[in-house]
């Protein structure tokens, strides 16, 4: 089963936050209707899907979500960038 390891960030993008799944589009979904009213995703609303990553299994995406929750911010928005220059929100077809 793939994983997936993706980036949100909250409208102002003074807020990131960075997840795991295997479903990313019910995931998404979750974090729209604010499912989880505890979460971090839910308190600082990060609902724009910025980056996305596609691993073969949830194991390698959990090791590369572990590495980039290590990284600087700084660092983080410069892969953000890089890959989504406009940091458009990749999600919009889903809604």
């Amino acid at each position: 089963m793939p994983g997936f390891v993706y980036i949100l960030a909250s409208r102002a993008e003074r807020a990131l936050y960075i997840g795991v799944t295997s479903d990313l589009v019910r995931r998404m979904a979750q974090h729209r209707s604010r499912a989880i009213r505890s979460s971090f995703a839910c308190r600082y609303q990060t609902d724009r899907l910025l980056l996305v990553e596609e691993f073969p299994t949830i194991v390698e995406a959990i090791a590369r979500e572990k590495q980039l929750k290590r990284w600087r911010r700084e660092k983080k928005l410069a892969l953000i960038r890089r890959t989504n220059p406009s940091m458009t929100d990749h999600s919009t077809q889903w809604r």
